[in-house]
């Protein structure tokens, strides 16, 4: 091993946290130090830094705590990591939006709520890494030589409509109106990708949902899967533009809509291709489709197939988790959407409703419209459980509305603060369907772990982020 001074500052890479037994430990590595080059070349991210550290022999340039810096020259496989992981992703700062969109949940956000859900990204090395979708109204030239150079498929693209005024008007920018030449650039590139519509009633809807649905479809095989979501509004909202939420029957409406254009594609290829969130079900009032409808939920990180998911995952588990905890007396948060699915799985295990009990909990913060699990805040799921004449032994929250892998509600709340609020009752997060029927079988013994919450990378272009229901790669 060599090391010698050097005096240079790039984009750094800050070190959140170094594994046990890894190559960085042996290194002496610690967290908050910052690697700055690999190799003599500068890095802009964490898929630059993957790309460089596939060689055998590394020099990192390294700048500790105290402001020195050093190379630290050693040599490792080609499919060995080094072992860290990092504080953020991408290392020269997250490209952010530039579109002022009608439906822009970021502009609904509560007041007081933590800085990092006032970032508006759009960033296609997000959308690569982690499922983020994007406008790809920021692209230039040099992205999409990046983009093919690097092979950075599949990414994650924001549609919401394919006739070029309405998507321009929509996001309030005129470059926005060429979402067909620009998934067409991406292509050129090798990439593949996934797409979303956030649906807004009497906007894009009906015959302009047809149109976009047809001009994606027939961007099949680059086009991997259409998901359909509805416009989520706060009670914050001051956009002048009106828009309106679905009712049960707009919601059907766009149901029956997507089935004949799933059963057409699904007797093309076998495959359904196009998913509709799971709010336009529970809106509608009808069952989330079977799990075969699916497609192995190619963008369950997006929320679609969610509920069956869930629900799949329950059922598995019934194997490995029998019921041997009957004294104990559980309380279940939920969001008001899911709830009647929690209680559904409950009563399964607790037919009388004597032992475990579903809190549907009312999103004062956001407003009452807002109902999924994972916009619930600390100070509401206090309140409520404040405000009930339950007394549990144990009380279930979702893990989903905790900050990924931090025990952080929205509002800044912590687990810990909650649990000590409430003690000596338990309260313990629960991410899956296999977390929940644990958790209610044997409370006693539940404990789940929660993700490390830092950035990492694995060799040969593959990148992790621990994610609520997701290990580590």
């Amino acid at each position: 091993m060599e090391r010698r001074g050097i005096v240079a500052r790039i984009y750094p890479g800050v070190i959140l946290r170094v594994l046990e037994g890894s190559i960085a430990e042996e290194l002496e590595l610690v967290p908050g130090d910052k690697i700055l080059k690999v190799n003599d070349t500068a890095m802009r991210d964490i898929i630059d830094f993957s790309f460089a550290m596939a060689e055998e022999e590394i020099e990192l340039l390294v700048e500790h705590a105290d402001g020195t810096q050093e190379i630290i020259a050693f040599d490792k496989d080609y499919d060995e990591e080094l072992g860290v992981e990092f504080e953020r992703a991408v290392f020269d700062g997250i490209r952010e939006c530039a579109n002022h969109c009608y439906f822009c949940f970021v502009d609904m956000i509560a007041p007081d709520m933590r800085h990092s859900l006032s970032v508006k990204d759009d960033d296609y090395r997000l959308s690569f890494l982690y499922g983020n979708f994007v406008t790809l109204t920021n692209m230039g030239d040099r992205d999409f030589e990046r983009i093919k150079r690097l092979h950075l498929s599949p990414l994650y693209v924001s549609v919401q409509c394919t006739n070029p005024v309405l998507r321009a008007e929509m996001l309030r920018y005129k470059e926005a109106s060429n979402i067909l030449g620009q998934l067409a650039r991406l292509e050129e590139a090798g990439a593949e990708y996934h797409t979303q519509v956030v649906l807004c009633y009497g906007l894009n809807d009906g015959e302009e949902l047809e149109r976009t649905i047809r001009d994606i479809t027939e961007r099949r095989p680059h086009a991997l899967s259409l998901a359909i979501v509805p416009v989520g509004l706060t009670k914050h909202r001051n956009d002048p533009f009106p828009l309106v939420q679905f009712d049960r029957t707009g919601a059907a409406a766009v149901i029956d809509q997507v089935e004949a254009w799933q059963r057409r594609i699904r007797a093309e290829e076998g495959r359904t291709f196009i998913y509709l969130g799971d709010e336009f079900y529970f809106l509608a009032g009808r069952e989330v489709p079977s799990a075969e409808m699916y497609d192995g939920f190619p963008q369950l990180d997006n929320g679609i197939g969610l509920t069956r998911n869930f629900i799949e995952e329950w059922r598995r588990a019934a194997e490995d988790f029998s019921l041997h905890d009957e004294g104990s007396v559980l309380c279940v948060i939920s969001g008001t959407a899911i709830a009647p699915v929690m209680e559904q799985l409950a009563r399964e295990l607790d037919p009388d409703g004597k032992r475990i009990r579903v809190l549907a909990v009312e999103n004062r913060r956001f407003g009452e419209t807002v109902n999924v699990s994972g916009l619930l805040t600390g100070s509401d799921i206090v309140d409520a459980l404040s405000r009930t004449d339950f007394s549990p032994d144990g009380v279930v929250i979702p893990a989903s509305a905790l900050r990924e892998g931090e025990d952080v509600f929205l509002d800044d709340m912590s687990l810990a603060d909650m649990r000590r609020l409430f003690s000596p009752i338990r309260i313990e997060p629960v991410a899956t369907g296999t977390d929940y029927r644990e958790a209610l079988t044997d409370w006693k013994s539940y404990r789940r772990q929660r993700a490390s919450g830092g950035y990492t990378w694995q060799s040969n272009a593959g990148y992790t982020k621990p994610v609520a229901g997701a290990g580590r790669a």
